[in-house]
């Protein structure tokens, strides 16, 4: 790949994420490669200001974070066609990330300009919010992406809020749910909050949706995985009390009221990520990160 314009992006509020994207900016430069660095202050919709105002199309993102960070400029770049390299730099698990070696070592210019990489591509979740009405047209209201999840869990902050939701795949309806909430996730964020609320692990490749539960208060709830070209609506219960509240990938979007459901599909645009052949694969990654200890075995053996 032939690299004459890189943007960085480097994790808001974090000196550590800052000190790399000036490392990572003068590396290119002694390649003289022009870089642009940007802080990830998505409050302030400074990235998509510089895609929307930038005459020339950077032929790489680099994002140095975490995850979240990630998450938020795979979002945020969503309607553009941008391969996004992720350097893991503060993060914690990192399933969406490099490790930062390859930054600090400079070899990540020379994977990129020798092309020993791949892209790797991820479905996105889209979420259309929906006011209900008599006619057969849909109002749309808003309309979201994700790369991982879209999760619906009540607004209020009492002690243990529950909530009740009805869900239909494919216009039959299967079951209503009373919990905390429910999570509705891709085979890509299948290790993120899904994971955490109990549910199976899919490989990013799988074309699937995993609805799953949180904390449900029927043990006949449980986590269900379908074809990702199914289309799933989401309504609240009108007896459930409260209001609840739709989130994606860990960020806040709007309430639900009564009267509105939500549609969610498979997204329209894939999230087009860069892979070192050179890195740790996926069940590599997650026997590193999940602590998994493999053949015990082999780690003693008898005498």
């Amino acid at each position: 790949m032939k690299l004459s314009l890189v943007l960085i992006i480097y994790r808001s509020n974090s000196s550590i994420s800052s000190e790399a994207a000036k490392f990572c900016d003068e590396a290119l430069k002694v390649k003289n490669i022009k870089s642009i660095r940007i802080e990830s202050d998505f409050k302030n919709n400074q990235l998509e200001k510089y895609v929307c105002n930038s005459k020339l199309k950077p032929d790489i993102v680099i994002v140095l974070g975490g995850d979240g960070t990630f998450l938020k400029c795979a979002n945020a770049l969503a309607d553009y066609d941008m391969p996004l390299l992720s350097i893991n730099i503060g993060g914690n698990l990192g399933f969406l990330t490099q490790e930062k070696d390859f930054l600090f070592d400079k070899s990540f210019i020379e994977i990129l300009e020798n092309e020993e990489y791949y892209f790797d591509f991820h479905n996105r979740l889209n979420c259309n919010v929906c006011i209900s009405g008599k006619g057969p047209e849909k109002k749309i209201i808003k309309s979201y992406d994700a790369l991982n999840d879209f999760y619906f869990k009540s607004v209020e902050e009492d002690i243990s809020p529950t909530n009740q939701i009805q869900i239909e795949i494919d216009n039959e309806k299967v079951n209503e749910y009373k919990g905390d909430g429910l999570i509705i996730s891709t085979s890509t964020g299948s290790t993120a909050y899904s994971m955490a609320a109990g549910g199976p692990i899919v490989h990013p490749s799988v074309e699937a949706m995993i609805i799953n539960p949180i904390c449900p208060m029927s043990l006949a709830s449980r986590p269900i995985v379908i074809p990702n070209t199914s289309k799933v609506i989401i309504k609240p219960v009108k007896k459930s009390r409260g209001e609840v509240k739709l989130w994606r990938d860990g960020a806040k979007c709007m309430t639900i009221k009564e009267n509105y459901y939500c549609e969610i599909k498979k997204g329209k645009s894939l999230c087009k990520i860069i892979k070192f052949k050179k890195s740790n694969n996926y069940y590599n990654t997650l026997i590193k990160k999940l602590d998994w200890k493999g053949d015990l075995s082999l780690k003693n053996p008898k005498n």
